[in-house]
């Protein structure tokens, strides 16, 4: 479970400060719009489901439970998050933002975990 959480928060904060550097993100601490926002969780969705992957393709077994598992972990870190930013300013996002991050985790996960048993049936039967 941990090298799928860390191929999430890697990939995620990797293209974060790319965009920051690039100008395309404006400076850490700044406002962003809505339309940065939705970037960013268009990659986080792409980034959660090839994370919940790589999870089930490394479980020992059963590879949708760990999948599960790792999901109510995100789903637990996507909650804390929202309440440590919410309301604290432009800068930590709107509203919409953390919430569609929570709501977000469960789907990516049996996504990520479908596509991991898969190719493990796939690479059984060849």
């Amino acid at each position: 479970m941990l090298a799928g959480l860390l191929v999430n928060a890697l990939l995620s904060t990797g293209t974060d400060a790319v965009l920051h550097a690039t100008g395309i993100y404006p400076p850490v601490g700044q406002p962003m719009s809505d339309a940065l926002f939705g970037l960013a969780t268009a990659y986080r969705v792409v980034f959660g489901i090839l994370g919940f992957y790589v999870t089930a393709r490394l479980a020992p077994d059963r590879p949708m439970r760990h999948v599960l598992w790792l999901g109510v972990v995100g789903l637990a870190l996507s909650t804390l998050g929202a309440v440590a930013t919410w309301g604290k300013g432009p800068e930590f996002g709107p509203t919409w933002y953390p919430l569609l991050l929570i709501a977000t985790v469960m789907p990516c996960a049996w996504v990520g975990g479908r596509l991991g048993e898969a190719r493990l049936s796939a690479a059984r039967r060849a």
